[in-house]
């Protein structure tokens, strides 16, 4: 099983980011697919989820109306389209697929918003 992030790197603030996640070993098309972030000194949070489908998405308050997840299960990939950038989304950015009695985790991308 491989989740491999990328796409993070500097940007200003109000800029926009697209990460990507790639898939393999695994039924990427089953799975429903998180973002998550971490930020120096704080917890791993989650950031947007989307089902297996791609019929339902769900974000964190902070992230509505800037960010967008989404996937192609014809090429085992989940995006994360970021907009709207702030300074306090800098953060390492996770891509995650649930998993019973393992989730399965990406190594992380870092994005940095600063001018």
């Amino acid at each position: 099983v491989r989740l491999v992030e990328s796409g993070g790197g500097l940007v200003q603030p109000g800029g926009s980011l697209r990460l990507s996640c790639a898939a393999s070993g695994f039924t990427f098309s089953s799975y429903d697919m998180n973002w998550y972030r971490q930020a120096p000194g704080k917890e791993r949070e989650l950031v947007a989820r989307i089902t297996s489908t791609g019929d339902s998405t769900n974000y964190a308050d902070s992230m509505k109306g800037r960010f967008t997840i989404s996937r192609d299960n014809a090429n085992d990939t989940v995006y994360l389209q970021m907009s709207s950038l702030k300074p306090e989304d800098t953060a390492v950015y996770y891509c995650n697929a649930p998993n019973w009695p393992n989730d399965f985790w990406g190594q992380g991308t870092q994005v940095t918003v600063s001018s």
